[in-house]
């Protein structure tokens, strides 16, 4: 048994409210106690007799505190770049010229297929570490570069096995097979969508936690991603949909239908979609990087105002964006969406938690888990302003990681 304080708290943003001069006590892995320091209990029933027996108590110099942060969109599992694609992208190339010149996500499929499991491994630990180190203790992962029943499989069991090594954040792992046809089922795409619904029991037991469809143009149309969301519901996997990143094609319409934990991007969204995600209480995952890369910004104020519950994600992969920090998530929602920095923040907290059906986690209250982000900042207007906050330390589930 652990019992460590947090002293010196000068300014600790919880996920629902802000609180001055205060102190946290974690107990094992979760939070016992939380407030102003000067309220702090002589004991706490169950944790410590006398506060003064605490194992370790930690001055945080009047730092800012918050939860740590959680990334709800990224796809980590991929070997190689597609650094040149990037280039002829902002050079105005079109998406059929960059396929013709080798580009695209085949061409990321076609190289981590190549690549052996030990240096596949080795690419998605770094990635995953960063995220960490940089103040995000939750990253939804996805699959989605093998597109084979056993490659995608075997990302599943890549992603869970390495969760459990020392540095690394929680993840929540995300089947993401229907993610474009592979070239092996050119002219079949009826017989993938079968095949990557006859999938998603296996993916359920290797581990994954979620399945998700990329529903849009040159991908997969919204019959094709209901067969296989909801075969994945069938399984017990929360389904979530890409929608609305080029084109609307039905996809939000589709996630309120079956219920989706999250309709994520919607750089193309109208205010129907928006009165829709509301209407059933489907939370929106907006990645601002990639919104950025592709010139449209999803209505975030509007969504807000309309009461969607927001989250954020870096939507980290090969051909858009390599961000590996939410505080730059943050500073960019704040810069590119016009959110508040609350508002940000939340997103990136309790917000993610939600969507990942994750409620231990996001707010920093009795009986959550300890992941905590003291800041190298007094304020959270920092977030807005540094483009990429940095945290002077980092704990999971109690223990320091940094």
């Amino acid at each position: 048994m652990t019992v460590r304080l947090l002293t010196n708290i000068g300014r600790l943003w919880t996920g629902n409210d802000v609180c001055s001069n205060a102190a946290i006590l974690v107990h094992n892995d979760r939070i016992a106690w939380v407030g102003r320091a000067a309220d702090l209990p002589q004991s706490v029933p169950g944790v410590v007799d006398d506060i003064v027996d605490v194992d370790h108590v930690e001055n945080l110099g009047g730092a800012l505190v918050t939860p740590g942060l959680i990334d709800a969109h990224t796809h980590p599992v991929y070997a190689g770049n597609r650094y040149a694609e990037m280039a002829m992208r902002s050079g105005g190339s079109t998406p059929s010229a960059i396929t013709a010149a080798g580009g695209g996500i085949g061409s990321t499929v076609t190289v981590t297929r190549g690549t052996d499991p030990w240096t596949l491994c080795n690419g998605v630990r770094e990635r995953l570490r960063d995220w960490l180190l940089s103040g995000t203790t939750t990253v939804e992962a996805k699959t989605g570069y093998h597109l084979t029943r056993d490659g995608e499989l075997a990302d599943v069991r890549l992603l869970r096995e390495l969760e459990k090594e020392p540095m690394m954040p929680r993840v929540h792992v995300t089947f993401l097979a229907a993610h474009v046809v592979p070239p092996e089922y050119f002219g079949r795409q009826r017989d993938y969508v079968e095949a990557v619904g006859a999938w998603c029991a296996d993916a359920a037991a290797a581990g994954a936690d979620s399945v998700d469809v990329y529903c849009d143009e040159g991908h997969f149309t919204t019959e094709e991603a209901r067969w296989v969301l909801a075969s994945g519901r069938n399984v017990g996997l929360l389904p979530r949909v890409h929608a609305g990143a080029y084109s609307r094609r039905g996809a939000v319409q589709l996630a309120a239908e079956l219920g989706c934990a999250s309709a994520d991007l919607l750089h193309h969204t109208s205010d129907e979609d928006i009165a829709i995600l509301a209407r059933y209480g489907v939370p929106a995952v907006v990645c601002p990087g990639t919104a950025l890369q592709n010139g449209s910004l999803p209505p975030v104020r509007r969504m807000l105002a309309q009461g969607v519950t927001v989250a954020l994600g870096s939507d980290h992969n090969p051909g858009h964006c390599g961000i590996t920090s939410m505080s730059l998530v943050v500073s960019l929602a704040v810069a590119a969406f016009g959110m508040s920095v609350g508002d940000a923040l939340r997103a990136a907290t309790l917000g993610g938690a939600t969507v990942l059906g994750a409620p231990d986690r996001g707010v920093l209250a009795p009986g959550r888990l300890a992941d905590i982000v003291q800041w190298d900042a007094d304020h959270e207007g920092a977030f807005a302003w540094a483009f990429g906050l940095k945290p002077r330390r980092v704990w999971r589930g109690g223990v320091p990681v940094q």
